[in-house]
């Protein structure tokens, strides 16, 4: 027979890795409660339809797709956000606003494998939705600066632009909309020229394609300068100037409020999905060329799925792409530093009492493991070494006359006999 193989572009999370993934979703629990987002899980399966309704292309070319045994066109979710808006068009829609909203789990794209790249990865994701002020703009941003602090990242950075700059350039050019959404993925993608020539082919003015061909060429770290650089090289097309204002105003928001964020603004930045209205961003580590999360404003989702007109703005994080920035950069604390013992009974006559000792450890929060494959005892203490425990209580029947036991310490190999109800206190100490 033949032996099993995950299937392409899924894979196994072995203990350590495990560890390590649940440490980070628990900071990104925790980042969620420091800022108020308030959990919600929605279904790993949603309709074709509500999945593909503004995805965009790119996304939609990747989707897990099936029909359902009652013939109805499904698809494995590969993004949080249209799931969040069909739940505040439809269940939510008379709950007070703001919403902010987290949910955290697995999603699809069939994507082609490679480093940091898997057809089935986690993510964390956060909405804010029913306010179109910067502030809350400015809050998405604070957000994801520390979460990766709290995952242990040592270095990261931002990268920010703003759809609505392009945007603006392209409706008062008059291009249809399937024709900017193709231009967009273009430019998600770097491939620069090729959308210019498009822009140019649907027969965009000269002063835009000058206009264009300067904002893919600018970028840089002193971000209020870009800005300003950015706003006078789109003067005459006002949209596009008010969305350099705003973009300006959410920058001004985040630096007075004393958040030291690494951010460079990108003039020509775009991201795959279509359904982007203000703000985008993405958050990088310099040793690796993916985002580790990217989100932006939405102000019109909620409406196409019939709810409510009501901005938004969002983000989500790659769970296991933070998990392989930090141990690129190997900044892991120590997780789960907790003490961990093994207790081994002498004689199998013995297994009942050693079965309670470990009970009571573990009423007391230690973390405890029994030896139950009936090793002889310096075997089962070679074990407990190869396992990195801390302690081995040792349950044999001298001591247990006299309500004791042997205590171990693995790091030190010495031992002493310690009353049963004096355990805790020899293991703290």
């Amino acid at each position: 027979m033949s032996e099993f193989q995950t299937v392409r572009g899924m894979r196994d999370f072995l203990p350590e890795e495990a560890k390590m993934m649940r440490y980070i979703e628990a900071q990104a629990r925790r980042v969620a409660e420091l800022y108020g987002y308030k959990e919600i899980i929605t279904p790993v399966v949603e309709s074709y339809e509500l999945l593909s309704a503004k995805a965009g292309e790119e996304v939609r070319s990747r989707m897990f797709v099936f029909k359902d045994l009652g013939g109805r066109d499904v698809a494995l979710r590969p993004e949080f956000t249209a799931s969040v808006a069909r739940l505040v068009a439809t269940t939510l829609r008379n709950e007070p606003r703001p919403f902010r909203l987290f949910c955290i789990g697995s999603i699809y794209r069939y994507d082609e494998p490679q480093r940091g790249r898997y057809r089935e990865f986690w993510q964390s994701n956060y909405e804010l939705m029913g306010s179109s002020k910067p502030e809350a703009d400015a809050e998405i941003l604070m957000l994801t600066n520390s979460l990766m602090r709290e995952a242990g990242l040592r270095k990261f950075a931002f990268k920010v632009g703003h759809v609505g700059v392009l945007r603006g350039l392209f409706n008062q050019e008059k291009l249809e909309d399937k024709v900017q959404s193709a231009i967009m993925q273009l430019m998600d993608k770097k491939q620069y020229d090729e959308a210019l020539k498009l822009v140019e082919d649907a027969g965009a003015s000269e002063k835009c394609m000058t206009t264009l061909r300067e904002l893919v060429e600018l970028k840089g770290s002193n971000v209020l300068v870009i800005v300003d650089k950015i706003e006078e090289l789109v003067k005459g097309y006002e949209k596009s100037v008010e969305a350099a204002k705003n973009l300006r105003e959410i920058l001004e928001l985040v630096s007075k409020s004393g958040f030291k964020i690494d951010m460079t603004v990108e003039a020509g930045f775009a991201r795959g999905l279509e359904y982007y209205t203000g703000i985008i961003f993405e958050v990088y580590v310099l040793d690796m060329d993916i985002a580790l999360g990217g989100g932006g404003r939405y102000d019109r989702l909620i409406e196409l799925f019939g709810g409510e007109p009501t901005p938004a703005v969002g983000v989500a994080h790659g769970i296991d792409r933070i998990m392989l920035a930090v141990q690129t950069q190997k900044s892991m604390q120590e997780i789960g530093r907790g003490k961990k013992v093994v207790v081994i009974p002498i004689k199998e006559e013995l297994r009942a009492e050693a079965l309670k000792v470990s009970q009571m450890l573990r009423d007391a929060g230690i973390s405890v493991e029994v030896e139950v494959m009936g090793r002889k005892m310096a075997k089962a203490l070679e074990d407990a070494d190869r396992r990195k425990m801390n302690f081995a209580i040792i349950v044999g029947e001298r001591e247990l006359k006299e309500g004791a036991i042997v205590i171990r310490n693995l790091a030190t190999r010495e031992q002493s006999t310690v009353k049963i109800e004096k355990i805790l206190d020899a293991i703290k100490d």
